[in-house]
């Protein structure tokens, strides 16, 4: 990964894990040094809206449209005059979603319809100055106006993190623990901060 303009930073992860609040803590400090962020996401609302399933649901459609949508809203983003964009939801998260969601269902898709998916997704990595991979911790309680099924959980965790090492992502692993957030936290702040003094 190198350096662009804007910075972008992505977060990946299961749902309830924490990527939102991520961000939101990623973006407040960079606003706090001056810095201009954007914050992407609220992407699976919007493929619901759509009329697309989502969670253990997800198609190869909607997953594409999770990824192209994602593309589309980091571009508008920078567009905007962000120097710091924040994806919740990098684009291999949506596969990571999607091949949960087949392992579920004990489905399969073919080999061209995954490579094809994995291609526009990989066309989008070089773009990308760091991704924080949350990680599952099932002893943190769930909002109660979540109704995730907790095996399908599981396997979302399972599968960003297997992607992550079978694509040989460089990233960055957030537990739920305070010290490793803060550490993400400051790591994404010392790279934007070391970018904006170039």
């Amino acid at each position: 990964m190198t350096t662009t303009s804007p910075i972008r930073i992505g977060v990946m992860g299961a749902h309830s894990t924490g990527k939102t609040m991520l961000c939101k803590r990623v973006e407040m400090e960079l606003r706090g040094n001056g810095m201009t962020p954007a914050r992407t996401g609220s992407i699976g609302k919007r493929a619901a809206l759509n009329g697309l399933p989502k969670m253990q649901k997800h198609t190869v459609a909607s997953t594409e449209w999770v990824i192209a949508q994602g593309i589309a809203d980091v571009i508008a983003a920078g567009a905007q005059g962000a120097d710091v964009i924040l994806a919740d939801r990098a684009p291999h998260d949506a596969i990571a979603y999607l091949n949960a969601a087949l392992e579920f269902r004990g489905e399969q898709i073919p080999d061209l319809e995954r490579d094809r998916l994995l291609l526009l997704a990989s066309t989008q990595l070089p773009k990308y100055d760091l991704l924080l991979a949350t990680v599952l911790d099932e002893t943190m309680p769930v909002a109660q106006k979540h109704d995730y099924d907790p095996r399908y959980r599981v396997l979302v965790d399972q599968h960003v993190h297997a992607l992550l090492a079978t694509e040989s992502m460089p990233h960055v692993c957030v537990t739920s623990d305070p010290d490793s957030q803060a550490n993400a936290v400051a790591k994404a702040l010392e790279l934007c901060l070391k970018a904006a003094a170039v």
